[in-house]
């Protein structure tokens, strides 16, 4: 793809002169994308198709910056209703940091595991910080540390360089706080898709209807 992989638009090297970056309305254009994608192999393919390996480095960017979702090298098709059996062939299934926590157990691949990798890659895309991070240990995870700043302390977690468009024409019609209010919502969907047990994770297509909203608020604004 034209601009690689959101991997490279979200990290960068110590020290890297000019380093890439992308404003508010295009992170949440490829939340919105890749959420889309989501809903589409779990609610549109008949039997519903899980990715097992939702990270940035699979989320492709073309030309215009749309996300395509990429590598289903792991991907699975599934019922639902055994989404929540355990899995014989054991192992964890994706990306240490992005797997859903039941994987590790031998949870069999289902929707609310794909859900859980959206949401912390969701938090990855707002905040700037990857799971992995050497910030995160046992006790601190991307999610709680995202949990703990909702709401008061949102705008401190936040990736710094979306303030950098501030001035953009693009975002020089949103006030301070429209755009408190947004990161607040968005970093409390990343939460909620994050969840520790699966059934208590939001649905794929609710997500879409809330980042939506939140766009739209943006824009009117």
């Amino acid at each position: 793809m034209v601009n690689g992989s959101l991997a490279d638009w979200l990290h960068h090297e110590i020290g890297e002169r000019n380093p890439r970056s992308l404003t508010l309305i295009r992170r949440l254009n490829i939340a919105i994308d890749v959420a889309s994608a989501l809903d589409y192999l779990h609610h549109h393919c008949g039997t519903p198709l899980v990715h097992c390996d939702l990270k940035p480095s699979n989320i492709l960017l073309d030309g215009e910056f749309v996300a395509h979702v990429s590598d289903f090298g792991l991907a699975r098709f599934t019922q639902e209703a055994t989404s929540g059996q355990r899995n014989s062939s054991g192992g964890i299934k994706g990306t240490i940091g992005y797997a859903a926590p039941e994987y590790g157990m031998g949870g069999a691949p289902s929707t609310y595991g794909d859900v859980y990798s959206y949401g912390i890659l969701l938090l990855e895309i707002f905040t700037g910080k990857s799971p992995t991070d050497e910030v995160f240990t046992t006790s601190l995870s991307l999610h709680s540390f995202a949990k703990m700043a909702i709401p008061d302390h949102v705008m401190e977690i936040v990736d710094p360089v979306l303030f950098y468009h501030v001035q953009d024409d693009e975002m020089s019609g949103f006030s301070k706080e429209e755009i408190r209010k947004c990161l607040i919502s968005v970093i409390e969907i990343g939460v909620s898709c994050s969840l520790e047990f699966p059934k208590e994770r939001m649905d794929i297509s609710r997500v879409i209807n809330q980042l939506y909203s939140i766009k739209n608020v943006l824009l009117k604004g």
